[in-house]
């Protein structure tokens, strides 16, 4: 598997979000000018990080987007997976039909173990991680 564009977008955007939401909610055409991202597809990721329970989102004026939880509850694992699901390095690990040797594939552990270690490597990277100490703001209060 290879991380498509939206594991990659929605952990920059969640950064952004990370850094700069000190003077209130982020605004989602701010980060995309910020990241020379698109706004629609952005708009897109937030929605499937708001129903993962990373964001909170806040409508009209003075409206935008803050984490709802510690960068240091969110890993860059948790990221990918709502944003990917679960899905291996390679196709046959989702898909048992797609491949007939299935049963006696000799190479199916090595893709197993190292889809694993991959999950495993992300599950250790926090949001709070990828930030510089004190860049962040998270919500505390409800809106």
């Amino acid at each position: 598997m290879r991380l498509t564009t939206r594991s990659r977008y929605g952990t920059r955007m969640m950064l952004d979000i990370a850094m700069h939401c000190r003077t209130g909610p982020v605004r989602i055409s701010d980060i995309a000018s910020r990241q020379g991202l698109s706004t629609k597809y952005l708009e897109k990721l937030i929605r499937e990080l708001k129903k993962a329970g990373f964001i909170t989102s806040k409508r009209g004026p003075g409206g935008g987007h803050i984490l709802s939880m510690s960068p240091e509850d969110i890993s860059v694992g948790d990221v990918v997976r709502s944003l990917e699901g679960e899905s291996g390095l390679v196709e046959c690990l989702e898909d048992d039909v797609m491949c007939q040797r299935i049963e006696n594939c000799p190479t199916r552990e090595v893709w197993i173990k190292a889809s694993k270690a991959m999950y495993a490597a992300l599950d250790e990277i926090s949001i709070s991680d990828l930030l510089k100490e004190g860049s962040f703001c998270i919500k505390t209060n409800p809106f």
